[in-house]
């Protein structure tokens, strides 16, 4: 019988202090406030959970495939359902069309923005095709935070229009004050902004009929600036500016603008 020698001492114990190498799985992405906030409200149900299994689902059976996309069907076992007024079982499927890179890992853990299949309680659909995002604790907090909002009946309503405007100049050049009345699908909301001389202008947000009861600006990925940010007009209607005097009108237009500054734009980052 050939004896297999043995390795030398030294080279064992570097062996064995040589660890495997371990597949890191890339970190996940971050997602811009107002692209969780569009979810959230389309979404009747926000489902945390696991990716059981991945099937490739063929393309003579896919119908309104895009180029470059492949359909897949996901089961996924669910940890909690975030937004949703019924209990759902334990484990829901759903269809999902995405290029071969992005496909979700088995086991990998998602947020999904979907509403229930008729008849299919173990089914959902996805409300866009990019209901489906990678779960971090900061993604969760956030759309957790934002189910609260939609539900809730004191949130802003979404912005529709303007419906009126006004400037009213002050006793010295350079001053005065512009009100701006929006439409919406709910309460009143208005803006009021204040510019005094050799000082920088300031402006208000307010979500009822009472003065006092004005907001200062909003913070960035706030619910309130979310509405605005993404709600507002990309100006006043000239239909309103012309029912008011040119400098009038001027300032109005200004101060919108300055708003409009003020709050960034919706989909950055």
């Amino acid at each position: 019988m050939t004896r297999v020698p043995l390795p030398p001492p030294a080279a064992l114990i570097l062996a064995l202090a040589v660890p495997a190498v371990a597949q890191t799985p890339p970190p996940a992405p971050s997602y811009a406030y107002a692209d969780l906030a569009d979810l959230a409200i389309k979404a009747p149900m926000v489902i945390d959970g696991a990716v059981r299994s991945v099937a490739r689902i063929k393309p003579a059976e896919a119908a309104g495939l895009a180029p470059g996309m492949s359909r897949y069907y996901i089961t996924l076992d669910v940890a909690a359902l975030i937004r949703g007024g019924d209990a759902i079982p334990p484990r829901v499927g759903y269809v999902l069309d995405a290029p071969a890179n992005a496909v979700p890992r088995k086991k990998q853990r998602v947020l999904v923005f979907a509403r229930p299949v008729a008849t299919m309680p173990d089914q959902v659909q996805l409300v866009e095709n990019n209901g489906q995002l990678a779960w971090s604790p900061t993604t969760e907090a956030t759309v957790r935070s934002l189910a609260q909002d939609v539900a809730s009946t004191k949130s802003p309503p979404a912005i529709t229009g303007i419906g009126n405007a006004f400037h009213s100049p002050g006793t010295l050049p350079g001053e005065g004050e512009t009100q701006i009345f929006l439409t919406t699908r709910g309460g009143p909301v208005s803006l009021s902004i204040t510019r005094r001389q050799n000082e920088s202008p300031t402006w208000t947000v307010a979500l009822s009929e009472v003065v006092g009861d004005a907001l200062p600006p909003p913070r960035r990925n706030t619910f309130l600036w979310y509405r605005l940010a993404c709600g507002l007009p990309a100006a006043v209607p000239n239909s309103l500016l012309a029912q008011l005097e040119p400098g009038d009108a001027a300032a109005v237009r200004e101060d919108y603008a300055f708003v409009q500054s003020q709050l960034g734009p919706c989909h950055a980052s």
